[in-house]
């Protein structure tokens, strides 16, 4: 390049820079342009001064150290590979979805019909993970197709019955992710069955078990508005059941650190409506709030903090008992 352009050219890619070193400071690098990902600049002929093969301004300015997590712009990990038990789920589980398969227990005062407790401690012991994956590395929000599998005991017990165990939810399912920027779509199917508790039976011989079950197939979508805000709707439709009717539908919202938040944590809220055809599409209206901890590597996360319940017992053994719960809990998301 002629020493003259070459003297203008500079400061053209100073004042880049620049701007977009503002830019990056202000709004944490949302909204770069992925085609600035490898800018090269010719080499500099010898009697012009000292050779430069390129500028690669991602490095300058600091795109590596600094790059919003959406992956459509982040440099990092953006590799679309074939992964056996990859790190992450291209589509989480719905913070407040109290049926979603994870690790968790916690204790509700409640004022259902049952009227024999007020004092109930549900726990959910199982998870969801990665099976295979075709798609990037990054275990925060990655990019590409994954399959999952899932599998929870969803168990109640009678605090003030000498801990009773009063029923069961048993659900295993198997869900096909989609993730694309901050879009991501899951089809799943999976399958539910209640039971009630042998205890519980042999004080209550006179209580009618339902055969609750449903095969359901399942089409969701979820939208992050921010790094840390996600919206989702789900529709469900039961190819077989007893009890149980066809449809259900879920929406909701989550607010949860999507960066590694070290030890210090960060606030998380979520809402989650579930309505359900047995109910005449009545359902249950959950909100959970507290203190989160996302992991640095895996992107497992922590939450503890208080729960709330309205509508439908999420024991659906008591499918058609109406509840309010009010108490404590800790989750564990995979």
């Amino acid at each position: 390049m002629p020493r003259s352009l070459w003297l203008i050219a500079w400061p053209v890619i100073g004042g880049l820079i620049a701007v977009s070193s503002g830019i990056a400071d202000a709004q944490s690098m949302r909204g770069r342009d992925a085609s600035l990902a490898e800018w090269h600049v010719a080499s500099v002929p010898h009697d012009a001064g000292p050779e430069i093969e390129y500028i690669d301004l991602d490095e300058l300015l600091g795109a590596d150290r600094d790059a919003n997590l959406y992956p459509s712009e982040n440099f990092r990990d953006n590799a679309w590979t074939f992964q056996t038990l990859p790190s992450g789920l291209i589509y989480k589980s719905y913070l407040a979805g109290v049926k979603e398969s994870r690790l968790s227990a916690h204790v509700i005062h409640d004022r259902s019909r049952l009227d024999r407790s007020d004092v109930l401690w549900d726990a959910t012991l199982g998870g969801r993970v990665g099976l295979v994956r075709y798609g990037t590395r990054d275990a925060l929000i990655p990019r590409g197709i994954q399959i999952d599998v899932e599998g929870s005991a969803q168990l109640r017990l009678d605090v003030p019955e000498d801990v009773d165990f009063r029923s069961a939810d048993f659900r295993g399912g198997l869900p096909i992710t989609f993730g694309f920027g901050r879009h991501q779509t899951k089809f799943a199917y999976y399958h539910l069955s209640s039971h009630l508790g042998d205890e519980f039976l042999s004080k209550n011989p006179g209580f009618r078990r339902l055969n609750f079950v449903r095969d359901v197939l399942v089409l969701g979508h979820a939208f992050y508005l921010t790094d840390d805000v996600r919206i989702y709707a789900e529709a469900g439709w039961a190819f077989f059941s007893d009890v149980s009717e066809p449809w259900e539908f879920q929406f909701g919202l989550d607010y949860a650190p999507l960066r590694p938040t070290g030890p210090r944590g960060a606030p998380f809220f979520a809402v989650n409506g579930h309505l359900r055809e047995e109910l005449n599409f009545s359902g249950t209206l959950t909100a959970q709030a507290g203190w989160a901890w996302r992991a640095d590597e895996h992107g497992h996360l922590l939450r503890v903090g208080v729960h709330y319940l309205n509508g439908g017992s999420n024991q659906f053994e008591f499918f058609d008992f109406h509840e309010q719960q009010l108490g404590g809990g800790v989750w564990y998301d995979f």
